[in-house]
C-alpha cells in the first residue's frame, strides 16, 4: 500500500495546479468561511464559538464535482485523506477530525476508499484561552481526483468570538455532520471474534449483524499507515453471524502487530459501524 502523506494516483498529479492554489487565504463572515474552489470542487470550514472549556466544534465541508472524488482517512491503494492543521504558534489545536460513512470505489486494480458528493468532516479543537475572543488561520489539504489527482490547500481565516453564542445554520451543519458518522458496536453490531493466523498472514474476523443487513457485508480493515485489507476469502453468513478471512498483505519491514491497534470498518446496507482490533 502506498502512504497517505502525498500519495499519486494513476496517472500524475498536477503540481502546477498545487503552486496556483495552495494557501489561498480567504475572508470570513462569523465562523463560516467562504468556499475555495479548485477545478474539481470546493472546500470550507464552518465553526462553532468556544465553550466554557475551550473546545470549537466544526466542520470541514468539501462538496467534490460530478465525476470526482475525495477521500477518507485511509484513501485505499492511492489519494490524499483530508488534513487541518495550525501555525505552530497559534493558541488553537486539533483534537480530533471524524470521517462520515465512505464508499468504496473499484476502478480496475484500483481501490479508493471515499466520497463523490458532497461531504463535511466534523472535528473539534482546544483554544487556550476560551474567554478571549481570537482571529485563527486554519490550513486544510485534501485530494480531489479524477483521471489526475489533485492536491488542493487553502488558508482559511476564522473569528472565534469568546461571546459569540451559537448560530443556528452553522449547529446544523455539524450536527448533520456527526449524525453521518458510523455507529459505535452494538448488541446486533460489533465483532464478535478476531485473531490472527500463527504466520501472521491472515486475520480472521466474526461479526454479528443487523437482522436487515445483506448477506454479505463490505469490510474494510486499516492497520498501520497506507496499509489497507480489502480482501476476503471464506466468507460465511450463518443466520445474523458472519465469518470471513482477510489476507494481512506485506506489512512495512520490522513490523509487529504486537500492541496494536487496527481500524475495522463494516458497511452492511443502511448501517455502518466502526471499531478498533488491539493485538496484544
Amino acid at each position: 500500500m502506498i502512504s497517505t502523506a502525498f500519495t499519486t494516483r494513476r496517472l500524475f498529479i498536477a503540481i502546477p495546479l498545487l503552486l496556483a492554489s495552495a494557501f489561498m487565504p480567504v475572508s470570513v463572515q462569523a465562523e463560516t468561511t467562504d468556499w475555495v474552489s479548485n477545478e474539481g470542487g470546493r472546500m470550507r470550514i464552518v465553526a462553532l464559538a468556544p465553550d466554557a472549556r475551550g473546545t470549537v466544534r466544526g466542520a470541514l465541508q468539501i462538496e467534490p464535482k460530478a465525476g470526482w472524488i475525495t477521500y477518507w482517512r485511509e484513501p485505499g491503494d492511492a489519494g490524499i485523506p483530508p488534513h487541518i492543521s495550525f501555525p505552530e504558534t497559534s493558541d488553537v489545536s486539533l483534537s480530533k477530525i471524524s470521517y462520515p460513512v465512505p464508499r468504496r470505489f473499484d476502478n480496475g486494480d484500483v481501490r479508493d476508499i471515499g466520497y463523490d458528493t458532497a461531504v463535511s468532516f466534523p472535528f473539534e479543537l482546544s483554544v487556550k484561552n476560551p474567554n478571549q475572543s481570537s482571529a485563527i488561520t486554519a490550513f486544510a489539504f485534501i485530494g480531489i481526483c479524477r483521471n489526475i489527482c489533485i492536491p488542493f490547500q487553502a488558508e482559511f481565516n476564522l473569528g472565534l468570538k469568546a461571546d459569540g453564542g451559537t448560530s443556528f445554520a452553522e449547529a446544523m451543519i455539524i450536527n448533520d455532520a456527526e449524525g453521518k458518522l458510523p455507529e459505535h458496536p452494538s448488541d446486533d453490531f460489533a465483532v464478535t471474534h478476531y485473531s490472527v493466523s500463527a504466520d501472521g498472514d491472515t486475520l480472521r474476523l466474526r461479526l454479528q449483524l443487523p437482522k436487515d443487513a445483506p448477506k454479505k457485508p463490505q469490510v474494510i480493515v486499516t492497520g498501520p499507515e497506507g496499509h489497507v485489507l480489502f480482501n476476503e476469502t471464506k466468507g460465511e453468513r450463518l443466520e445474523d453471524s458472519y465469518s470471513v478471512d482477510m489476507p494481512v498483505g506485506k506489512l512495512p519491514k520490522g513490523y509487529d502487530m504486537k500492541g496494536k491497534h487496527w481500524g475495522i470498518l463494516v458497511l452492511a446496507g443502511k448501517r455502518a459501524m466502526e471499531t478498533s482490533l488491539a493485538f496484544e
